[in-house]
């Protein structure tokens, strides 16, 4: 992939500042599309992420024969065509450049009695697929992929799945809700045990359609998922709040740029994904929830909150390993935040970095390099010593979170910053810089 679309990023002349309403939650926008095309009913979405990646589970879901209208500032109407309706696809269903909804798909079409491709863009297509393939094909499905475990990924039609007791060699919501998807149309009780929590939006999500799923807490890190299949899925309507990994780009930014007070309004706080606050908040950042509250059924429960931020200035930190399956999508900026630290950040427990739009590891450990940083790599983490950030060209490596990382970056840093190929921060915040400006950022696009 090639793209000469850049971010010409510079010091922010003063404190951020305002209430701003951030995109609809990503994670929650792809699994509304996912249940509203498979339940009985037409469901009304609101808040939903028009970003790339959602629309490319739209997409995916429409080719199929699924009915839909919108979506259109965040309302999206479905028609459900019920747990059997779908129709061969009669192209390649592209996924884009998303992970999620290849993988979370692939679970969907593996108990269809028609074949299906999937594939993506250059960054998905380098991706590691054989962590959902592998479960799948025990519980029957006939999934193929490229030689290195890599998209596309072929699905054969089949007849029938069996249930599979399932332990989780990673902590991965992706792996765990490809599973619990295949595992709607078993025979019998699939069940999954996660070494570690991670989001829980899809388990949350299939109550509120009225399927059953049994969440059970074997100690404080470890849980089991039960799913019986043959059940049904019924339209309801949702409102998805602002994501939380939007938002962290806003809390690290607010947290670093002296003189900022900024409040982030109905962001999802879900108890799974508030592991960048707790990485900050050690870091010594001043976050405040407020007016928190519950949005009822149509999520069946999702939390959400206002979250204030004021600059107090941070402190470097040993991250708990355990927070990083609870923050995997916000370290780019986390890295960001620690390279504004007083003394050192120790990050570690965090390998599965490596494996998503980009290294993350390796793409992050250039870029601060590459902007005057000392930062160590190592394989599962780095350490970074926070001081000045110098200004200089960064390449993002197409990957959405490390661009806009080194936009927040910008804030603070004593010349300009040029992000190289930010193309791809449409496929989940499309009016980031648009928002980054209107509270003191300030980004040329």
């Amino acid at each position: 992939m090639t793209s000469d679309k850049q971010f010409h990023c510079r010091k922010s002349e003063k404190g951020l500042s305002g209430k701003i309403r951030l995109p609809g939650d990503k994670s929650m926008s792809h699994r509304a599309v996912m249940f509203s095309s498979l339940a009985q009913g037409k469901s009304k979405i609101t808040g939903l992420l028009e970003g790339e990646d959602v629309l490319a589970t739209l997409g995916a879901f429409k080719a199929m024969g699924v009915k839909a209208v919108g979506p259109k500032n965040g309302r999206l109407t479905i028609t459900g065509c019920g747990m059997h309706g779908l129709e061969a696809p009669e192209v390649d269903l592209d996924m884009g450049n998303s992970g999620t909804a290849m993988r979370l798909i692939a679970g969907i079409l593996a108990a269809q009695k028609f074949p299906s491709k999937l594939v993506g863009d250059e960054s998905l297509s380098g991706r590691p697929m054989r962590r959902i393939t592998v479960p799948l094909t025990a519980m029957g499905a006939k999934c193929v992929t490229d030689e290195g475990g890599t998209p596309p990924i072929h699905i054969r039609a089949v007849t029938k799945l069996e249930p599979i007791d399932y332990k989780l060699p990673i902590a991965s919501a992706q792996i765990k809700s490809c599973i619990l998807m295949a595992g709607m149309y078993a025979q019998g009780e699939t069940t999954v045990t996660e070494p570690a929590p991670t989001r829980d939006h899809t388990e949350r999500m299939l109550g509120a359609y009225g399927y059953p799923c049994e969440v059970e807490k074997i100690d404080d890190a470890v849980s089991t998922i039960r799913i019986k299949g043959g059940g049904t899925l019924s339209a309801c309507d949702v409102d998805i709040p602002a994501d939380i990994s939007s938002a962290a780009f806003f809390m690290v930014a607010a947290s670093i740029v002296p003189g900022s007070k900024l409040v982030l309004q109905n962001v999802g706080v879900n108890p799974t994904r508030t592991g960048v606050i707790d990485v900050l908040r050690a870091m010594g950042a001043d976050i405040t929830l407020k007016n928190e509250r519950v949005i009822g059924e149509a999520v069946n429960g999702e939390p959400v909150a206002d979250i204030e931020v004021k600059y107090v200035g941070l402190k470097g930190a040993e991250i708990d390993p355990a927070l990083v399956p609870l923050a995997i999508d916000e370290f780019p900026v986390i890295c960001v935040a620690a390279a504004c630290a007083q003394g050192e950040t120790i990050i570690t427990g965090a390998e599965e970095l490596r494996h998503k739009e980009s290294d993350r590891i390796s793409a992050m450990v250039a870029g601060l390099q590459a902007v005057g940083v000392d930062v160590t790599e190592y394989r599962d983490g780095m350490t970074v010593r926070g001081g000045t950030i110098s200004g200089g060209v960064v390449e993002s490596f197409h990957d959405h979170r490390i661009a806009m990382s080194f936009a927040v970056a910008a804030g603070v840093s004593e010349e300009t910053i040029v992000v190289n190929g930010v193309e791809n921060v449409a496929t989940s915040f499309p009016n980031f810089a648009e928002l980054a400006n209107k509270v003191g950022l300030n980004i040329d696009d």
